[in-house]
Order: structure tokens, then C-alpha cells, then sequence
């Protein structure tokens, strides 16, 4: 496991800086809006299926594209809350990646001595860096010690790394999806496979209006992670699998030889169409199991559940 106090994690922090963006621009917050209740279905079933990975490649390690066969499995409505996660800390004691003390590795700053995490600041004149080291950044805290969850309850969580996200999975008995079940759902339940808007214009998931990292204009009505569940349900009754935050899944990345990496998935809310744009069922991105952020969460899947008796694509438990 690569290490959150090793030299790569301070060029990841900075890689996306030299690109020299211009100083972001200051917008005014406008309030969220309603979401509509939780849905009462936890896990929606998706029917198998043989269907083309990757199809839609935009950049070359999204491709090329392959035929592939997906059992079917029932799939977590929506991400991983900050209540639910809450809930497995309360009964087992679990401490975060985050909240534990980095290895002393030869050569690292000061800061990354202590626990702390990857929190994303839009860029100004005096710091052009997207991706900053915070000291005390974790799940409770996912930008800061200044930053709380409370009130926030049904975001997703956020600041997990992967073995934080098999933990959790472990203790309700579930597991998270391969990077092929992820992507069998998202294809398959009606994702556009360019831009998450509807037919009518507005958007729908979570991803980043405007201007990448200079300004987002918050259309979709947010300006980072929205609670679970604010936008419609896919075909499946599936939320966000686009856009929000990204998602987990069990599959390693190539082969490296300095950090384990896996595959995350879905974008998140600063997947921007003139720089990111991996808000797409095929986009996929490599992460370091041990360095969690403040855009990164995860959803389950349920194997050992019996599939319905007359299973269909809006089969719901």
C-alpha cells in the first residue's frame, strides 16, 4: 500500500497545478434545494447481461473496449451515508486510514507526519495547487478540523480509503461491486454516455457546471457533495451512480510498482466537461487504496442474496 506520507502522494496533492489555472473565481452559494425523501427500496436488483466494457472510450485507459458477461446482483440504491457510516464507528470503534498516523517515511513534510487527508481547494494567486494536505481531515471532518458533518447526516461519506470501505462492507455483510458490475449498472440504467442532463436541459447528478477549477456556476444547485438520493433514480432505481462523489469498486488497477491502486468510478461533483468530464458509465480513474479525499465514497452490492423470482430491470427488494 502506497503510503499518505510518501513523495508520490505530494505529486498527486500537486500534479494538477501545472496546468497554471487562473485564480477562482468567488461565487455566492445558493441555497440547496429540497431533496425528496430517502428511497424505500435499499437494494434494486440488475439483471445480468454481455455487454460492451468500456465502450465508450474518451481516453486511452478507458478502452478498448471488450465483451464481457455480468451475473446479475442487487445494488445499493444510493452511496454510503454519513449516518450509516456513523453507525459502523458507534458499534465496532473503526478508525479511518485517515485518523491514524502516517508511516515515518524518510522525506516527508512536517504535515504529513500527523494524520490528515487529500481535501480539494479551488486555486488562488497564492497557491495554484487543486489537491492540499490538511492536518486533521477525516470523515467527520472532511476538509478540516473546521469542517463538520453535522446536519449533513445523508451526504455520502466521504475521506475513506479502500480498506476503510472493505471494513464497512464486511460488517453488513455485503461487498463492494467489481469495476464490471459498476459499469453493467450505469450502462444499462439509462446514463447518458456524455453528460449527465436530461432531455429537458437541467442536470441531473451532481458533477461540475462551468469552468474547471476557475468557477462552478452550481446549476445542478450544488457546489460539492449533495445528499444521497437528491437526483432521480436511473431506470434501476439506482441513485448517483454518476456524478456526487466516486465510487470504490473491488478491482485493482494495472499492476504498479510503487502503490496498489483500484479503480474508482462515476465522477464526482468536480468532473467538469473541459477538463475531467469522467461522469461517463465507461470513465474510470486509478486511486491509491490508502489515501482517501474529500470526493471519494462508495456504495454496496449484495452477492449472497437469492435473485427475485421473476427478475426485470425494475425488479426492487
Amino acid at each position: 500500500m502506497i503510503s499518505r506520507a510518501a513523495a508520490p502522494a505530494l505529486m498527486l496533492l500537486g500534479v494538477l497545478a501545472a496546468c497554471g489555472p487562473a485564480p477562482a473565481e468567488k461565487v455566492a452559494e445558493a441555497k440547496p434545494p429540497e431533496c425528496p425523501a430517502m428511497p424505500v427500496e435499499d437494494y434494486v436488483w440488475i439483471p445480468g447481461a454481455t455487454f460492451a466494457f468500456g465502450a465508450d472510450a474518451h481516453l486511452p485507459e478507458e478502452g478498448p473496449p471488450r465483451t464481457v458477461t455480468v451475473p446479475g446482483f442487487w445494488m445499493a440504491t444510493h452511496e454510503v451515508t454519513n449516518a450509516e457510516f456513523a453507525e459502523f464507528v458507534k458499534a465496532t470503534g473503526y478508525r479511518t486510514l485517515a485518523e491514524q498516523d502516517p508511516p515515518k517515511l524518510p522525506g516527508a513534510p512536517p504535515e504529513m507526519l500527523v494524520p490528515g487527508s487529500a481535501v480539494f481547494t479551488a486555486p488562488t494567486d497564492g497557491n495554484p495547487n487543486w489537491w492540499r494536505w490538511v492536518v486533521g481531515a477525516e470523515w467527520r471532518h472532511p476538509a478540516g478540523p473546521q469542517t463538520t458533518i453535522t446536519g449533513r447526516s445523508r451526504d455520502p461519506v466521504v475521506q475513506v480509503g479502500y480498506d476503510d470501505a472493505l471494513a464497512f462492507a464486511k460488517w453488513k455483510g455485503k461487498t463492494l461491486p467489481s469495476e464490471e458490475q459498476w459499469e453493467l449498472a450505469a450502462s444499462t440504467g439509462g446514463a447518458d454516455r456524455n453528460v449527465p442532463v436530461g432531455k429537458d436541459g437541467p442536470p441531473r447528478a451532481n458533477y461540475y457546471q462551468g469552468v474547471f477549477p476557475v468557477r462552478d456556476l452550481g446549476t445542478d444547485g450544488f457546489t460539492s457533495r449533495a445528499p444521497v438520493a437528491c437526483f432521480p433514480a436511473d431506470n434501476h432505481g439506482v441513485h448517483d451512480l454518476i456524478g456526487n462523489v466516486w465510487e470504490w469498486t473491488a478491482s485493482a488497477a494495472a499492476p504498479s510498482a510503487t502503490e496498489e491502486r483500484n479503480v474508482i468510478k462515476g465522477g464526482s461533483f468536480l468532473c467538469a466537461a473541459n477538463y475531467c468530464a469522467r461522469y461517463r458509465p465507461a470513465a474510470r480513474q486509478f486511486q491509491e487504496r490508502g489515501l482517501g479525499t474529500d470526493h471519494i465514497g462508495f456504495r454496496l452490492i449484495d452477492t449472497a442474496r437469492p435473485a427475485p423470482a421473476n427478475p426485470a430491470p425494475d425488479n426492487r427488494r
